[in-house]
């Protein structure tokens, strides 16, 4: 007999008990906002808990975050609770808290989650980025130079650092590797200059997340509750849409074969899903869709937390076999449709109008459809959802900074490394560039110079020489006509002398 975790009792009576040797199948948990969502993840991440599962949840709201701190027979709707439990025959119901690590992309409300640019490769970061095709190519072609030339691309300042590389030298990479043209590469760096603004660079770098971190059983043999807080995040739907798909793609990629287990060997609740499909490329959605296809093998659940099961293309949908709906809203033909598509999903119950029931739930009120033991889902049930054990509502800071600080991963990632990558291999090779370019400056310039000197030396000399050859020219001038005026002296002398005699 399988082990289950109890969600609650239908209108007839009838036990919903979660099978965990069918809870890798994964799961649906969809209604309109205020119907009682997270109250059933954190049921469900409970019963996990309890059976030595961890569990991976993204907290858009922060309400998720009060599972690390027991119930109390203080809270304001301690009563209800009690009466809850009474009504659907949950015995033994007392408060607990749950074992807990607190993340957070951006360091503030929990451990930092950090991946490299490498890990994160040119698909999915073109993803987050919005690249068209030709960049995208322009992108692959940055990883592999990289690779070939032994580059770590670890931060966005090391991938800032290969685009101007590439553009600079784009004619000699084009040749080997394909075109790159300054035009994209300048607009694949406008988009990164995008994500660096939105808060992108605090989740490339190292240390870089280990998975075994998230997959964590304490001593008391309960698996380990990975809360990331996504209130911040949520505010960059495509980083936050990203990090969600890298984090199933590296499980997929890491985790062994396991076949069917008898329970999931970690499970993911993705709130907001519907912001990994809104406009996301067919490629892409080919992509998830194959990840939440295969990695049930790997031992791992994945549930999708939305408010409408239409956010979720067919292709993926389809691979969800539990479901938990509560309340639709039937306002607008969209809605309607929503209603109709949701209602048709389910093993119908002949006691009642399923498409009716959605829209007339109450709070903490769900139409339940698990896996039986053959794989089939049930019959659909009106469900009274049981009462959690851990408190209804956040932790406050300073309790959220009491868990963190008895965290079994210590201070593992709360300070950044930065090792040498490919920044700084740029870097020198661009430094010593330069000074090859400054010595090879300077041997031109003293070349220059010794030419110039020697031109100097030569025209001195030749003025010299001339100098010489013009002074003995004109002492070769004064003494010719010194002879000259002596002969005609002596001649015009003797002249006068003869004709004296002559007289």
């Amino acid at each position: 007999m399988s082990e289950t975790i109890f969600i609650g009792t239908d209108t007839d009576g009838v036990r919903q008990e979660l099978r965990l040797d069918k809870a890798n199948r994964h799961g649906l948990v969809a209604g309109a906002t205020g119907t009682g969502k997270t109250v059933t993840l954190q049921i469900l991440t409970e019963g996990f808990s309890k059976n030595g599962i961890p569990v991976f949840a993204a907290d858009v709201k922060g309400d998720l975050s009060g599972i690390s701190q027991s119930g109390s027979e203080t809270h304001k709707l301690h009563d209800k609770l009690i009466s809850r439990a009474g009504k659907i025959g949950l015995e033994g119901y007392s408060y607990r808290a749950f074992p807990t690590i607190f993340w957070d992309l951006y360091g503030k409300q929990g451990h930092p989650v950090r991946t490299t640019i490498s890990e994160m490769g040119p698909v999915l970061l073109s993803r987050l980025m919005g690249l068209t095709e030709t960049q995208e190519g322009i992108m692959t072609i940055a990883f592999e130079f990289a690779d070939d030339n032994g580059m770590l691309l670890l931060d966005l300042k090391d991938l800032n650092s290969l685009l101007n590389h590439l553009a600079e030298n784009r004619d000699e990479i084009s040749r080997e590797y394909g075109n790159v043209t300054g035009q994209s590469v300048a607009a694949i760096r406008r988009n990164l200059l995008q994500l660096e603004r939105a808060g992108a660079e605090a989740f490339f770098g190292e240390p870089a997340l280990e998975l075994e971190d998230f997959m964590k059983v304490g001593e008391d043999g309960m698996g380990m509750v990975n809360i990331l807080a996504a209130d911040e995040l949520i505010n960059s739907p495509s980083l936050y849409a990203t990090f969600l798909l890298w984090l199933l793609s590296e499980l997929f990629e890491e985790l062994p074969e396991v076949g069917n287990p008898d329970k999931p060997v970690m499970v993911f609740f993705f709130d907001e899903a519907h912001l990994l499909f809104d406009d996301a490329p067919k490629p892409l959605i080919q992509k998830i869709e194959q990840v939440a296809r295969l990695i049930r093998s790997k031992g791992v659940g994945v549930y999708f937390v939305t408010q409408n099961p239409m956010d979720i293309p067919d292709s993926v949908l389809g691979q969800l076999g539990n479901r938990i709906q509560h309340a639709l809203r039937a306002y607008t033909p969209r809605e309607q449709r929503a209603v109709r598509a949701a209602a048709t999903s389910f093993r119908e119950n002949p006691a009642f109008d399923t498409e009716e029931v959605i829209t007339d739930l109450g709070v903490g009120e769900a139409l339940v459809s698990l896996l039986n033991e053959r794989g089939a889902p049930d019959i659909v049930g009106r469900t009274l959802i049981r009462p959690p054990s851990s408190r209804l509502g956040p932790a406050t800071t300073a309790e959220r900074k009491a868990v963190q600080a008895d965290s079994p991963i210590g201070e593992k990632y709360d300070t950044a490394i930065d090792r040498e990558s490919a920044y700084e291999t740029l870097e020198t090779r661009a430094d010593k560039r330069a000074r090859e370019e400054a010595a090879e400056a300077k041997r031109l310039e003293r070349e220059k110079a010794k030419t110039k000197r020697a031109t100097t030396t030569r025209k001195r000399t030749s003025r010299k020489k001339e100098s010489v050859l013009v002074k003995e020219v004109k002492r070769e001038m004064k003494r010719e006509g010194r002879l000259i005026m002596r002969r005609a002296m002596r001649n015009a002398v003797r002249g006068i002398l003869g004709g004296m005699m002559r007289r």
